[in-house]
């Protein structure tokens, strides 16, 4: 079993939520493996100020995925807040950004436009014939993803002499990588 979760932030509108519960179901098995933990701002707590919750789990964010439509691309605190401090984490190298393109929209010029986009071809999943076939094209890409934070972790640990450590996090990617092919 996996020893490192790395915690996924999702950035959405809230007109968009039917797509990101069923974007959560098919992320489920990378969930269960405890290969990812998955926030959203669903998870904010009662009483909870939000805006602070929103930007501790955003800055601590390893993967910020972003779900494309004109509701996100038309709301402020998605784009101009969420998405403009994803941006930054994502040129410092601090996060990797994931733009997924639900529903049409002019997003050609957005800051994030220089990015790779899932699903693969920019295609949103709303215009595939199987929505299904869409999502699973979606993990497929945040897994490649994943693999490579735990192959760049272990390759830091192993030239920082960390040697056990990195044997570790190796470990952790050979495991992935039998589950990922007994999937």
């Amino acid at each position: 079993m996996m020893q490192k979760s790395l915690r996924v932030f999702i950035s959405y509108s809230h007109e968009d939520k039917s797509l990101l519960k069923e974007l959560e179901i098919h992320l489920a098995l990378l969930r269960d493996q405890r290969v990812i933990t998955i926030w959203y701002d669903q998870d904010i707590g009662a009483g909870t100020e939000w805006k602070p919750e929103i930007d501790n789990h955003l800055n601590e964010a390893d993967i910020i995925l972003l779900l494309v439509s004109p509701n996100f691309m038309n709301s402020y605190y998605c784009y101009h807040i969420e998405m403009e401090r994803a941006m930054q984490r994502h040129k410092a190298g601090n996060a990797r950004v994931i733009p997924i393109i639900l529903r049409y929209v002019v997003w050609e010029g957005a800051p994030f436009s220089k990015l790779q986009v899932l699903p693969t071809g920019g295609k949103p999943i709303k215009s595939w014939a199987d929505p299904d076939e869409a999502f699973v094209n979606v993990v497929q890409g945040i897994r490649e993803e994943v693999k490579r934070q735990f192959m760049a972790e272990a390759k830091d640990l192993f030239n920082n002499n960390r040697k056990e450590e990195a044997l570790v996090a190796l470990d952790q990617v050979i495991q992935f990588d039998s589950e990922d092919a007994n999937a």
